[in-house]
C-alpha cells in the first residue's frame, strides 16, 4: 500500500524507448561493459573497506567516474558545490543517479532498505555510509529525519531524494518536504542538484530509468546496451527558503527548469505531517 513516505509513481517499463539495434553497441563490446562494472564493483567495495578515511573520500569520485566509463556512459557536470556539510536534493529517475553524485563529491545517501540486497552496487552502497529507510512504515518518517539532522551536524554530506521513488525523467513526481527539515534542523545549507540522461544525438532519454518491476541486473543491462549515453549534473543555487515546504517548491521548481519535467499525477496525497 502506498502512502505519502512512499509514493508510487505512474511511470512504468511502457516509458522506456523501445530496443533499436541501431543505438546498441555489438555483443563484444556488452561483455567488456559488463565485465570491467562487476571488477570495478569488487574493487570499489574493498578499496572503501580498507582505505583511511582521507584516501577514501579522493578515490570515491574516482571510482564512480570510471563506473560510469565502464558502462560507456559519458559525464557534463555543470556548476559546482561548495565544501562542507549539506542537504543535496535530487530528481530521481535512475540507480545512475546515485552513481553521477558521487563523483560530485563523497556523500551518504538515504535509500530505501531493498538496496542493501542489490548485487554488487548494494555493498558498494553500505562502504560509502548509505542511510537506510523503511519506506514501508511511515512511523519511520521522523526517526528518519533525525539521523539525517545527525549526519549533517557531524559534517557529512547527505543526498535524498524527495520524489521518494524513480520517475522516467519526461515527467517528475512532488517534491516531498520533510527531509528538507533535516537541513533546517542541523542549520546547514540545502544544494538541489538536477540530473538528466540524453542520447547520442543530444535528446532527451528514459534509457537509464529504472522503473517499476523491473530489475537491477535487467536495468544494468539495458543501460550498458546503450550506445552514447550522456548523463548530465547540474549544480544549481542553494536554497533560500527557510520553510520547509517553501524549501521543497524552490528545490523543485529550480530542477524541473532544468529537466524539462512536467508534474506527473501521483496516485498519493502530500499530507501536512509530511
Amino acid at each position: 500500500m502506498s502512502h505519502p513516505w512512499m509514493p508510487e509513481s505512474p511511470c512504468g517499463l511502457e516509458c522506456l524507448p523501445p530496443r533499436d539495434p541501431g543505438t546498441e553497441v555489438g555483443r563484444l563490446r556488452l561483455a567488456v561493459r559488463l565485465g570491467c562494472t562487476v571488477g570495478l564493483l569488487l574493487l570499489g567495495s574493498a578499496m572503501v573497506l580498507g582505505l583511511p578515511s582521507p584516501l577514501r573520500r579522493r578515490a570515491v569520485p574516482r571510482c564512480f567516474r570510471m563506473l560510469l566509463r565502464a558502462l560507456g556512459i559519458r559525464l557534463e557536470i555543470h556548476g559546482a558545490s561548495a565544501p562542507g556539510g549539506a542537504l543535496v536534493v535530487c530528481n530521481h529517475v535512475s540507480w545512475l543517479d546515485v552513481v553521477a553524485l558521487q563523483v560530485l563529491t563523497p556523500m551518504k545517501v538515504l535509500a530505501k532498505v531493498e538496496v542493501r540486497s542489490w548485487p554488487l552496487l548494494g555493498a558498494l552502497a553500505g562502504r560509502v555510509g548509505t542511510v537506510y529507510i523503511d519506506r514501508d512504515q511511515l512511523s519511520a518518517l521522523p526517526e528518519a529525519v533525525s539521523t539525517i539532522a545527525d549526519e549533517l551536524r557531524a559534517g557529512a554530506v547527505v543526498a535524498t531524494f524527495p520524489e521518494g521513488t524513480t520517475w522516467c525523467g519526461a515527467a517528475s513526481g512532488t517534491f516531498r518536504p520533510a527531509v528538507f527539515q533535516a537541513a533546517l534542523d542541523a542549520g546547514v545549507r540545502t544544494q538541489p542538484v538536477a540530473v538528466r540522461f540524453r542520447d547520442g544525438d543530444g535528446n532527451a532519454t528514459a534509457a537509464a530509468a529504472f522503473l517499476g518491476e523491473e530489475s537491477l541486473v535487467s536495468s544494468v543491462l539495458s543501460v550498458a546496451r546503450v550506445r552514447d549515453l550522456v548523463v548530465e549534473v547540474v549544480v544549481l543555487p542553494e536554497l533560500t527558503a527557510t520553510d520547509r515546504r517553501a524549501m521543497a517548491r524552490e528545490a523543485q521548481a529550480g530542477i524541473t527548469r532544468v529537466t524539462g519535467a512536467r508534474l506527473g499525477h501521483e496516485e498519493t496525497r502530500e499530507p501536512v505531517a509530511a
